[in-house]
C-alpha cells in the first residue's frame, strides 16, 4: 500500500522539504495535496519544490493571554506558483503582518514535525 498524499507532503517537511503538487496532465499547481487533480481530474501528480515566495492574501490576529502563548498571526498566502495556503508570518509582531505583504516560506519543526511558516520577504 502506499501512503496517502497527506502523510507523503508531512514526511518531506519532517525531513526539510516543503513540496506542493503539480498536475503532468494540466501544468496546474495544486495545494493541498490531493489523489487527483482539482483543475482536470487527473490522476498524474508530481512533486516538486515550489519557489516558497508569497503575498499575503488574508491576515487575522488571534488573541491570547500570555501565559496561554500570547497572541498569534494566522495568514492565507498566495503562493507565486498559484495555490493559496493557511499558515502563519514569524518573526514580526501580528498585528503588523498586512494583506499584500510579500513573505517567503520556510519549513521549521514544531513539536516534532514540519511546518511551513513564513517571514518578511
Amino acid at each position: 500500500m502506499t501512503p496517502s498524499m497527506s502523510s507523503q507532503y508531512q514526511a518531506a517537511l519532517d525531513s526539510g522539504s516543503f513540496q506542493i503538487q503539480r498536475c503532468k496532465a494540466c501544468a496546474q499547481a495544486i495545494f493541498y495535496p490531493r489523489e487527483l487533480c482539482p483543475h482536470c481530474g487527473s490522476d498524474a501528480l508530481a512533486w516538486e519544490p515550489p519557489s516558497g515566495k508569497g503575498t499575503v492574501y488574508s491576515t487575522t490576529v488571534i488573541r491570547r493571554k500570555a501565559e496561554a502563548g500570547g497572541d498569534y498571526n494566522v495568514a492565507l498566502v498566495d503562493l507565486a506558483e498559484g495555490p493559496r495556503m493557511m499558515s502563519r508570518v514569524e518573526g514580526m509582531a501580528p498585528a503588523d503582518v498586512k494583506i499584500g505583504m510579500a513573505v517567503q516560506a520556510q519549513v521549521i519543526t514544531h513539536n516534532g514535525k514540519g511546518l511551513v511558516v513564513f517571514k518578511a520577504a
